[in-house]
């Protein structure tokens, strides 16, 4: 065994998609291999991506792949051999097309349900490396996730492939060898390309553990984590000389690491009177136009200073790179400042009108229809929860004009923030002002909630309007489409519910959001579909919290109404399951409410005590009457933990029960009655969660 190199020289890959073709290019090759059995278990597979590479190294790779028992199905005995034994026309026509050459009294038979089978075994020949690795490397390129195409010849003139980007060189060494596989026209070798400008020359590779060394003379670092770790630690590094700390968003990293193969960082500037425009769109304009990493000082306050990877080594130490780059970012700093100066001559309540430009959706109208919708219900769910309703009409009238403005239009990021920053110049109330920003809370999984309740009203209304309007023209997510993002708006009314301990049903919100669409012409009543959603995302978000299937499950059968309790009510079933008597009253309830669903008519609610004639049933009775009281003072205390495990006291008196009575007795006035108690006891068990699904 040797270890394999495989390389695609290319020019520029799209840096936003390098880290997945890179990781898909190793692991389509890899799995390939595999399958053909060329690799062992200690083999290790090393994807690398750069900007004109896509490459993996893969360790203990085998010359030749094992030969292979196999059996082949024919036909059956009754279709394959004639009654003296002989092979029909079907059998041999059959062999042929398979290649198989035998003997038919070299063939088995083989019972196969009620036929029998002629089968044949045999070993398949293994398959050369340079075989095999032509088939995986031509897989993995069918099978790359290429976000665009592109379509050229190749130097015969007259050939016309499809790739993500031309490709110049493919190398492919089984340790020193070179393994004679082609790809778009090329034969593979041991010859690629180093750096563009540092490394003009071929760069030789002697054998495949010789890559990484090889490529790092040439000025390339080929592995994309030792690139981002290189970039990570000079950005903190240059900040601390700089006594600050340097912004790194994953995403900039990632795009920076892609755009780079011998990354070096240097430091720049830009003028102070730059930082009197918002903090975000100085630094929105960094990272988005430029790749920029801005830097904050110890106490928070952003620096009119900054960082850049470049993959050129300076001579100059950087001087002319750092120069380059502040003229460049002193031009996109300036439109920003030019933006920010002429927004602020308009107010936002000027811009709501606007709005009327705006399409929302063409069966649900403009943004500014779509506003008034939402002001409406943001008022009533004010009144719900508690806020102050002018305050959070104010907000959700306001909340969408900074979509008018000259800097959203050139950053859409920026809708909510500047919307802030614009309310407070305009002299809007400071929870107004925080509720134009809030509204678009929670953004994504695991983004902050809105803080005040006029923000909360704010952004429920936004989201429940979104949602009870797109079901009611039947815009719901199928499979994993979800163009609208209804998934996450539900996730994001669900969190608030629960985390913000807001008291108010959810029932309540989608039927104050019915009354204010219902209005809106083509809107069919959708409530109970836009129910049955939530029900599932609650199930989906409970689960990814850590509460098993059967948690949820037995919480939400009960269709609680206030989600507020739902961490309380999931930690008391936890708890309980967790007593050893659990085991033995959940397997009673299951019992208990399987005998109840068969009961005709209505059970009765009260229970006769002079009807209990054994011993049995008379104790149950005892305990109930005994422990009803405690367990409604639990409840109603918010006590579900404390309550739960009161009801395990029953344990005893439950088992004796079964044990001793039957409940269907010939006496019907007797079965009533015990009906009537294990419908006493059913309830007081379930109240907080529905015991019997918790059961194994």
């Amino acid at each position: 065994m040797k270890n394999l190199l495989v390389e695609l020289q290319t020019e520029e890959l799209p840096p936003k998609a390098l880290l997945k073709l890179s990781r898909a290019f190793a692991d389509g090759i890899a799995k390939h291999l595999g399958q053909q059995h060329f690799l062992t278990e200690e083999s290790v597979v090393a994807p690398y991506g750069s900007p004109r590479r896509l490459a993996v190294r893969i360790t203990n790779v085998l010359e030749k792949s094992p030969d292979e028992a196999f059996a082949q199905k024919l036909v059956p005995v009754r279709v394959g051999l004639t009654p003296e034994g002989e092979a029909t026309p079907a059998l041999t026509k059959k062999m042929a097309a398979l290649g198989i050459q035998c003997d038919v009294s070299a063939l088995k038979r083989v019972q196969d349900g009620k036929n029998e089978q002629l089968v044949f075994e045999g070993v398949r020949p293994g398959v050369e490396l340079k075989d095999g690795l032509q088939t995986a490397l031509e897989y993995a390129v069918k099978h790359l996730p290429i976000p665009k195409v592109m379509t050229y010849q190749l130097a015969d003139g007259t050939t016309t492939v499809s790739f993500v980007r031309p490709v110049r060189h493919l190398t492919a060494l089984y340790g020193e060898d070179v393994v004679p596989v082609s790809l778009f026209g090329l034969e593979a070798g041991r010859v690629t390309a180093g750096h563009r400008f540092h490394a003009t020359a071929p760069v030789e590779i002697a054998s495949a553990d010789a890559y990484e060394d090889a490529m790092k003379a040439a000025y390339v670092d080929p592995c994309f984590a030792h690139r981002r770790e290189t970039i990570v630690n000079a950005l903190l590094e240059h900040a601390k000389q700089l006594d600050a700390e340097p912004i790194m968003p994953e995403d900039l990293l990632e795009e920076v690491t892609a755009l780079t193969e011998w990354p070096v960082v240097y430091e720049s500037s830009f003028e102070e009177e730059f930082l009197q425009v918002p903090e975000e769109c100085l630094i929105l304009t960094m990272q988005l136009n430029q790749k920029y990493f801005a830097l904050r000082d110890r106490s928070g306050k952003l620096m009119n200073r900054f960082l850049l990877v470049s993959q050129l080594i300076a001579k100059d130490g950087g001087k002319a790179i750092s120069e380059g780059n502040a003229r460049v970012v002193r031009a996109r700093l300036a439109d920003a400042k030019f933006f920010y100066e002429q927004d602020l001559k308009e107010t936002l309540e000027s811009r709501v009108e606007g709005l009327k430009h705006v399409v929302y959706h063409n069966k649900l109208g403009s943004q500014l229809e779509r506003m008034h919708r939402v002001e409406a219900l943001s008022g009533l769910i004010a009144q719900m929860i508690g806020a102050d309703k002018a305050h959070a009409e104010r907000a959700s009238r306001l909340a969408k004009a900074d979509l008018r403005t000259l800097m959203v239009g050139e950053f859409p990021e920026l809708q909510g923030i500047m919307g802030e920053y614009y309310a407070r110049h305009d002299r809007e109330a400071d929870d107004v002002a925080l509720a134009i920003r809030e509204h678009y809370q929670p953004r994504y999984a695991g983004d902050e909630l809105p803080s005040g309740p006029a923000s909360l009203s704010a952004a429920l209304a936004d989201k429940l309007e979104t949602l009870i309007g797109l079901f009611g023209i039947n815009q719901m997510p199928t499979g994993e489409k979800d163009p609208f993002a209804l998934r996450r708006h539900a996730l994001g009314v669900l969190r608030m519910l629960i985390e913000k301990k807001l008291d108010v049903t959810l029932n309540a919100l989608v039927d104050a959001a019915w009354s204010v669409e219902q209005n809106v012409a083509g809107v069919v009543d959708n409530r109970e579909a836009l129910l049955g959603f939530f029900a599932d995302r609650l199930r989906v978000m409970l689960r990814d919290q850590g509460y098993s299937a059967q948690e949820v499950d037995a919480v939400l059968a009960l269709r609680p109404g206030r989600l507020l309790e739902l961490p309380l009510r999931l930690a008391a079933v936890r708890a309980f399951m967790a007593l050893p008597e659990s085991e033995a009253l959940t397997a009673a309830n299951k019992r208990i409410g399987n005998i109840l669903k068969k009961v005709e008519g209505e059970i009765a609610q009260d229970v006769d005590a002079a009807l209990l004639v054994e011993p049995a049933e008379q104790a149950l009775y005892a305990a109930l009457s005994t422990i009803e009281p405690e367990v409604d003072t639990l409840y109603a205390a918010g006590e579900y933990e404390k309550m739960l495990a009161a009801t395990a006291k029953l344990r005893a008196p439950v088992d004796a029960f079964f044990e001793d009575v039957m409940v269907n007795a010939e006496d019907l006035r007797l079965r009533a009655n015990r009906q009537a108690l294990l419908g006493r006891l059913y309830r007081v068990m379930n109240r907080i969660a529905e015991i019997s699904r918790l059961a194994k």
